[in-house]
């Protein structure tokens, strides 16, 4: 069995659909931000939280699970610089709770949810898994510091990883059971499409003075379901033995400016948006574009999907939520 950490979020719910049809799968989940809806009636779900060790234990005891996947972070940048506290005790130090447990009832296999924000404003225009590590952010932070310690965990104690690095991820399920549902919603397509459906007034460009071809910030979007595929592939790499201690940029290779971004809204969806434009954020990096070559040689896997289908999955699943 596999247990999934943060199973009913966003990207944890995708990737159970995908991974009940090979495994069985228990997810835990504390409900903070994810829903329990969302979670495939085939796994077996559990309330409770990766930071209590009361509501670890019973589940390695009862059940044999042979790896973890961990998606229970926190991930709003902007709340992590005015909660710092908040980030560094969920994604840091529950983490280490989980981790303790995992090792006491030798659970040796780890799939990590990282993010691209542990590069911080990228020196490359294509990013690699040996760029710099400067994360600007508390959220950044907090993710790079688990990074830190599996590394360490796996010369001291034999824990083997896998560590993913996700740039944008976005869609729905083809399906259309489940989508990106978030709140509040901070992320770029979701709005957008929240606008077209009446749901917002406007939506604001945050910046269209970078250097870049049509002035916005340039994103690399990764539809959730292809995210969902390389974590299988990551966890079957550390059971069979293959893999024990990686880490992989999640991407499609390719970046899309914001302008770019609303007009492909735009056209799938057959409606205008009402634009406004707005000064830059602080640390928004011009330019985040992932190289995957790495886990394309290593494991096979690469984005099968577009920004279009990615943007076409998504409204379907908007229209009926």
């Amino acid at each position: 069995m596999i247990l999934v950490v943060g199973g009913a979020g966003y990207i944890g719910s995708h990737l159970v659909k995908e991974l009940v049809e090979k495994e069985e799968v228990i997810v835990l989940d504390n409900l903070a931000t994810g829903h329990q809806e969302s979670v495939d009636e085939r796994a077996v779900f559990i309330k409770g939280d990766l930071g209590n060790a009361e509501d670890l234990e019973p589940i390695f005891s009862k059940y044999p699970i042979k790896a973890v996947m961990h998606f229970a972070a926190f991930s709003l940048v902007g709340e992590s610089v005015q909660d710092p506290f908040k980030y560094y005790e969920n994604n840091v130090a529950n983490t280490l709770t989980l981790l303790k447990t995992m090792l006491k009832f030798n659970v040796k296999n780890f799939i990590f949810s990282s993010t691209a924000a542990t590069y911080g404003i990228p020196e490359e225009e294509i990013i690699l898994e040996k760029s710099n590590t400067a994360p600007i952010n508390p959220y950044g932070r907090s993710k790079l510091m688990v990074e830190q310690i599996l590394a360490d965990f796996h010369e001291a104690y034999g824990l083997n990883y896998v560590v993913f690095r996700y740039f944008n991820a976005a869609g729905a399920h083809e399906s259309g059971e489940i989508g990106e549902k978030h709140d509040p919603e901070t992320h770029l397509i979701p709005i957008i499409l929240q606008h077209l459906l009446g749901q917002r007034e406007s939506i604001s460009v945050f910046g269209t003075d970078y250097p870049t071809e049509d002035g916005t910030c340039i994103r690399d979007y990764i539809h959730v379901t292809d995210l969902a595929a390389a974590h299988i592939k990551g966890v079957e790499a550390l059971l069979d033995g293959s893999k024990q201690a990686e880490t992989y940029n999640l991407g499609n290779g390719v970046g899309y400016s914001v302008k770019e971004v609303i007009e492909t809204c735009e056209n799938v969806t057959g409606k205008k948006a009402n634009v406004v434009l707005a000064d830059r954020r602080v640390g928004d990096p011009a330019r985040l574009v992932a190289s995957s070559n790495k886990i394309y040689e290593d494991l096979g896997w690469k984005a099968e999907r577009g920004l279009e289908s990615i943007i076409q999955s998504a409204w379907e699943w908007h229209k009926k939520a």
